[in-house]
């Protein structure tokens, strides 16, 4: 894209842009039907997608027929491969990053186990990592790296993370000296939530929570497109609602947060508890046990659902966790959220069980391109 002006030609840089996003959304479209969806003249979208046929961005693809006299369309397509996207998730002792296409599809991606105790150290080794990416992949539009922990967007702190054990990290003006590609910082649950929203095919106009149960239990709100991040960034920490107050002790320090009570650890200790040995693995063994452990994590969950239903009111809530396998876990929520919930708000809520694990590095990917298409003021 050509740099940002002011007047007509920041006019034609943001309609660039809102073409792109209907290109990436739509997949296959016509000059005509860009024309009609975005509200703009015949003559405006012809003059870009020109641009981005001599650019070497899209394809045509051919003329369909029409109904109507006239003129035929002829559809056209981006061509995915050539803007690419990377994301890097940062998390206790590891690395992984993927490089996608515009559309979300994976092109590379790889994961290694390393020290992440020091931030020097740590962030040293992502400047490697960004500039063999950029080597690799030099169609790249950015890369955004996510953290665990509470990540301020805009300057790019990492500005307290329990799982690395980081606090007050300056990551944007490190990075940013090394790498001459867009840089988003972002955390993880926050990325993964983009991602969430996108491939369900959600409604961007509406608000929807998503809750992931990993190693933590995070949780962010996308509204109108957008993660909701509140003034200290903390917006949508379900984790750390205390459920239990004389519980087990958090890795935030706090006594009997939800995550204590959900996460994988938690239920890792809560089958070994009742039965020396017993995983999460091996929990079909021991079927009463399980659909004890999973029935009790739900009615929990389902509980603190219901306090995000009436608080926040969102349209849908998405939980993306291990535990979506196990019936006795999903109706415990069910459940719990309805019990907990006004009827009228539990009936206009839809809850989504995810029955496939989202990347979070998918979702930083994407983050970078929902930047890129973002209007330029």
């Amino acid at each position: 894209m050509k740099a940002a002006g002011k007047g007509p030609a920041l006019l034609r840089l943001n309609n660039l842009k809102r073409v792109m996003t209907q290109l990436r959304t739509t997949r296959i479209t016509s000059r005509q039907d860009l024309a009609l969806a975005l509200e703009l003249s015949k003559n405006t979208v012809s003059l870009i997608v020109d641009d981005l046929l001599e650019a070497g961005l899209i394809n045509e693809l051919g003329p369909v027929s029409v109904a109507s006299a006239g003129r035929p369309k002829i559809e056209i397509s981006l061509r995915a491969e050539k803007l690419k996207s990377a994301g890097i998730m940062v998390e206790r002792q590891a690395i992984h990053w993927r490089v996608c296409d515009y559309y979300s599809q994976v092109i590379a991606e790889q994961t290694w186990r390393t020290e992440t105790s020091d931030p020097e150290q740590l962030l040293h080794e992502l400047v490697e990592v960004c500039q063999t990416l950029h080597a690799a992949h030099p169609e790249l539009l950015g890369v955004a790296i996510g953290f665990p922990g509470i990540i301020d967007p805009h300057r790019g702190w990492v500005h307290f993370s329990a799982h690395l054990g980081w606090q007050n990290v300056d990551v944007m003006t490190i990075l940013s000296h090394e790498m001459p590609l867009p840089l988003r910082i972002m955390n993880n649950v926050k990325a993964a939530a983009l991602l969430s929203v996108q491939q369900l095919e959600l409604n961007k106009s509406q608000s929807h929570f998503y809750l992931r149960i990993s190693e933590g239990l995070g949780g962010a709100l996308v509204e109108q497109g957008e993660v909701f991040t509140g003034s200290s960034w903390t917006a949508g920490e379900i984790g750390h609602l205390t459920v239990q107050p004389n519980g087990e002790r958090c890795s935030c320090g706090r006594l009997g947060c939800l995550e204590t009570l959900v996460s994988k650890p938690a239920i890792q200790q809560q089958l070994a508890k009742r039965k020396p040995g017993l995983r999460w693995q091996n929990g079909d063994s021991e079927p009463e046990i399980l659909q004890e452990v999973m029935t009790q994590a739900g009615t929990h969950l389902g509980n603190a659902v219901s306090q995000v239903m009436q608080l926040v009111n969102p349209a849908s809530i998405i939980i993306d966790g291990p535990w979506n396998a196990q019936p006795a876990f999903v109706q415990a929520v069910q459940q719990a959220a309805q019990a907990g919930t006004l009827a009228f708000t539990f009936a206009h809520t839809a809850l989504h069980f995810l029955p496939l694990r989202i990347d979070p590095a998918n979702g930083l990917a994407l983050a970078v391109i929902e930047q890129y298409e973002r209007p330029s003021q």
